[in-house]
């Protein structure tokens, strides 16, 4: 319901509107009762992410230059996941740098090898509904899966919130994706994206606050939720939410999260609340989607891509190599081997899922079809450590982009599907839809 509030330059009372979900989190974090898309504002950050590429390497220098501290550094988190393994002299340097920055600074949450950060972060209990969080890394608006505002920034940014613990914004625009129904078989939160993508382009998002939701988004297991938070990114969003509820509640309470710092009903959007855009989808007619060489908005349903010849899959990344996903792959790839000269790489995205996935069999599945196992980082999707893409390859990944050159050399002709996608093609040996084989 609107409700009074006192006009500050003492006008008396006035009737504050319906705030959507994004207005309610920005407010919080400014000490506001309501905010207006377009206002700037100065938010208090509840916590900053930070990796091993983008984060101590480039702040060190700046903070020492500066004689400055850290604000908080219990509302710090820094994980290490870009330069592992450290198999040559820079990444060994860029990893000590991280190392030596946790302990001079006293950051009691840093997580040395345990997987990619936007995964790391959640599994370890670190995010609620209502949070206002700010991360070193452009898929930091994973974070908004949860009800939490997050977003990414760059280093100098980052700068200012770690010796300040504030940062300004402007007040987003909210655009809403609804989609009804529900996926079929084989459809997965990885094809709504690539979907929203080719049809909106990389700019859709137009630096709002992108909102999913509708039955269709309601019905998927958190992880699921976290990818279309993740690829906001892709479509040009700052943050992209979803509206806790039950789910969530069940997986911040696995990662440690204790049941009286979980608020669902304070972060749910008002009934009414304006919003920039609003588009409605039929969830079941949605078919798996392919993105082409050169960009996730090369998008299009499978049926234009299948038959195109493969050598290599990829099951890897923040967005495509959770417990999750690598379950998708698994119920494709049981009892089956991939095709003879095609490359299987699988990545987990943490450790604790790959060790949850090899408890459960789900890592053997992967493997016996001929996966060849990878470290818990980054690694191929941003072109980091050996397992890189060469001249000949043509490649499926389940990673969130695909530009020239990004996961190995230009050359590399790099589609991007889900995890049921990649698996299906693997074994066939050409892009192929998975639900043939499910």
């Amino acid at each position: 319901m609107p409700f009074p509030l006192r006009d500050k330059r003492g006008r008396g009372e006035t009737t504050v509107s319906a705030q959507t979900l994004a207005q309610k989190l920005v407010a919080r974090a400014a000490g506001r009762a309501h905010v207006t898309p377009g206002e700037i504002v100065t938010c208090r950050v509840d916590l900053a992410l930070m990796h091993d590429s983008g984060g101590p390497r480039r702040l060190a220098p700046w903070l020492a230059e500066l004689d400055a501290k850290i604000w908080d550094p219990s509302k710090v988190v820094l994980v290490v996941d870009h330069y592992l393994p450290a198999n040559d002299d820079d990444s060994r340097r860029i990893v000590r740098i991280a190392r030596d920055f946790a302990r001079e600074h006293a950051i009691e949450r840093f997580y040395d090898g345990e997987g990619i950060c936007h995964v790391v972060l959640p599994e370890r209990g670190h995010l609620r509904p209502g949070l206002f969080v700010v991360g070193g890394d452009s898929h930091s608006p994973t974070g908004g899966a949860f009800g939490a505002y997050m977003f990414g920034v760059g280093a100098t940014e980052m700068l200012g919130v770690v010796t300040t613990g504030e940062i300004w914004l402007k007040v987003p625009e909210t655009i809403r994706f609804v989609f009804d129904g529900a996926l079929a078989r084989g459809v997965t939160a990885k094809d709504v994206m690539l979907f929203l993508i080719g049809r909106f382009g990389m700019g859709g998002g137009r630096y709002a606050a992108v909102e999913y939701a509708g039955a269709a988004v309601r019905a998927l297991p958190m992880q699921e939720r976290m990818t279309l938070a993740n690829m906001t990114a892709e479509l040009g969003g700052q943050t992209g939410l979803i509206a806790p509820d039950e789910v969530t509640r069940e997986y911040l309470l696995g990662a440690g999260v204790r049941d009286d710092e979980i608020d669902l009903a304070s972060w749910q959007g008002d009934a009414g609340a304006a919003v920039a855009a609003e588009h409605r989808f039929d969830a079941a007619a949605l078919a798996p989607q392919v993105a082409a060489p050169g960009s996730p908005a090369a998008s299009r349903a499978i049926d234009e891509f299948a038959g195109t010849p493969i050598n290599a899959a990829y099951i890897g990344a923040c967005t495509g190599a959770k417990l999750a996903d690598l379950r998708m792959a698994a119920q494709v790839l049981r009892g089956r081997r991939i095709a003879a000269g095609v490359k299987l790489w699988v990545a987990p995205a943490s450790l604790r899922d790959q060790n949850a996935a090899r408890e459960e069999g789900t890592l053997q599945t992967l493997l016996d079809a001929g996966g060849v196992l990878l470290p818990n980082a980054c690694g191929a999707c941003a072109g980091y450590g050996e397992f890189r893409f060469g001249d000949d390859d043509v490649v499926i990944s389940s990673t969130a982009r695909n530009f020239k050159g990004r996961m190995g050399s230009p050359l590399a002709q790099v589609y991007l599907g889900s995890p049921y996608t990649v698996a299906a093609s693997a074994v066939a040996g050409r892009i192929s839809d998975p639900r043939a084989l499910l």
